[in-house]
């Protein structure tokens, strides 16, 4: 389990313990461009290398679910980051390859739809998260994690907090990064299993996605377990592939 942080706890609006978790104030959460409050907390806690982490593609149909970690130079992002759904591909591009040469380390991982219809897609992306955490090349002393992404089976100190992909400038970096690496494979598969238009809506249920899936029937690389999945069968020039993997 995560070792507690006392000098960052907070309650619930219900006076219950919540441990390790931050609701930002009204004024705060109006903010578009992410600081390094959080970060700075924890290093005065002695935690001198602080992950942010984020994921991408948990609510989607097709392919898989996405995770980064990010731990940036104290002080240092690239100019214009924010969250990743807040800035066009244009700029997500540039500030993910600068990123990738400014962070002190970053590491990303994906879980596979066969993956997710077996374990659930909340495990796998706590999967996800954990492996981009653990490929890191440098070990963090602290994470920082967006929402409900707490990492009950990771050894370190974590603080969760509402809206961290906009709000922290190291969760904000982890958002870029999977957003950008997640496009990316989305449109290798759109070449692999044409025909869903999955280069353009990343797998999520738009209804161009919806109306092909009712037309073309699933390709291995949709989640299955998911509901608008379910009762939808394997398109039939698929199903020679998949008995072969």
């Amino acid at each position: 389990m995560a070792r507690p942080l006392p000098l960052v706890r907070s309650r619930a609006a219900g006076g219950s313990a919540a441990a390790d978790r931050g609701t930002p104030s009204a004024i705060h959460r109006l903010r578009l461009e992410p600081d390094f409050a959080e970060e700075r907390r924890l290093r005065r806690l002695g935690c001198r290398f602080v992950a942010g982490v984020d994921e991408v593609g948990r609510g989607c149909l097709a392919g898989p679910v996405t995770a980064a970690a990010v731990i940036l130079p104290p002080d240092w992002m690239p100019a214009g980051l924010r969250d990743s759904k807040l800035l066009r591909a244009p700029e997500r591009e540039r500030i993910a390859v600068e990123l990738r040469t400014g962070a002190l380390a970053w590491a990303v991982a994906s879980v596979w739809p066969a993956v997710i219809d077996r374990i659930n897609i909340l495990q796998a992306t706590l999967l996800a998260a954990g492996l981009a955490v653990g490929r890191l090349p440098i070990r963090p002393d602290a994470l920082v994690l967006d929402g409900s992404l707490a990492l009950p089976d990771a050894p370190l100190p974590q603080r969760v907090v509402v809206d961290a992909d906009r709000l922290c400038a190291s969760v904000a970096a982890a958002s870029v990064i999977a957003k950008v690496e997640r496009d990316r494979l989305m449109v290798e598969l759109d070449a692999a299993y044409p025909g869903y238009g999955l280069a353009t809506n990343k797998g999520y249920a738009a209804p161009e996605h919806r109306a092909a899936l009712a037309r073309l029937g699933l390709s291995p690389i949709h989640r299955r377990s998911f509901a608008s999945c379910a009762e939808i069968e394997q398109l039939d020039l698929w199903l020679a592939e998949v008995a072969a993997s």
